[in-house]
């Protein structure tokens, strides 16, 4: 790491939301998008968790239920997790998985993500959206 980088652009990024039920958000994110469970606890401090993730990646994800607690459903349709795929086949082979694992694509509340075909997006079941994008990223 350069001295002027910051100890924060090498970390492993963990991103956390509660969930009313994770029994029924996990099939989106482990049968449709393929994420394995890394982890998972029952009763600490009254939350139950489960965290997701491949082992070859520096983020996982980790999805949160309180007992008591209703966190709500997504604010706005525009709660996104974009996965960038660049290789069509890989693409199409992804927007696949998650039809056959019968989740339908739902018309983007941006029309950016639904752009010449570019894009699908799928709605897991508390309404936060991932964006399965056909194209690489890149800085502006």
């Amino acid at each position: 790491m350069s001295a002027n980088q910051s100890p924060v652009a090498q970390a492993h990024l963990r991103i956390v939301r509660p969930t009313r039920s994770i029994s029924a958000l996990l099939p989106i994110y482990t049968t449709g998008l393929g994420f394995q469970i890394i982890g998972s606890f029952e009763k600490h401090a009254g939350f139950n968790g489960a965290m997701l993730g491949h082992s070859s990646l520096p983020y996982h994800l980790e999805f949160t239920e309180e007992e008591g607690h209703d966190p709500g459903r997504a604010p706005t349709k525009e709660n996104l997790l974009v996965f960038y795929l660049p290789d069509i086949e890989d693409w199409m082979r992804a927007v696949k998985k998650m039809e056959k694992a019968g989740f339908e694509s739902a018309e983007s509340y941006n029309p950016y993500w639904d752009a010449e075909g570019q894009g699908k997006t799928f709605e897991d079941a508390d309404g936060y959206r991932v964006v399965l994008w056909h194209g690489g990223w890149s800085p502006f």
